[in-house]
């Protein structure tokens, strides 16, 4: 698979209520603090959870004025590159590239039908 899945997000209104309600669903436990872009997550609400799930890592977070999503993450090489085929495509840009190129860089787009997926990586 040339461009796997790397990443799982699950974002709310009010996410210490959703981090409480998965950890009693399934046992996960967080490490909370920032994420790299206030796109994906309100300042200080992002929980990495701590386990891996399935070898794939993931957070939940958000923060009130977040719209509640589930979304998942596909690793490139180059995010403004993807974007810009996302959008060749049909598709549309809905953020970023955002983030610490070289360390982490993200952005989001809408498919065809209106799905939100996210793209990350080094630059």
């Amino acid at each position: 698979m040339p461009n796997p899945v790397v990443h799982f997000e699950i974002i709310g209104t009010d996410p210490d209520r959703l981090r409480e309600y998965y950890a009693e669903l399934f046992g996960w436990s967080y490490a909370v603090g920032d994420t790299v872009s206030g796109e994906v997550s309100e300042t200080g609400q992002y929980g990495f959870v701590e386990e891996s799930v399935a070898g794939l890592n993931g957070g939940v977070g958000g923060g009130p004025s977040l719209r509640a999503k589930v979304l998942f993450y596909v690793g490139v090489d180059d995010v403004e590159a993807a974007l810009e085929q996302a959008e060749a495509l049909g598709g549309r840009r809905v953020f970023g590239p955002d983030g610490v190129p070289g360390k982490l860089v993200v952005g989001q787009f809408t498919d065809l039908e209106g799905n939100l997926i996210g793209v990350a990586g080094p630059a």
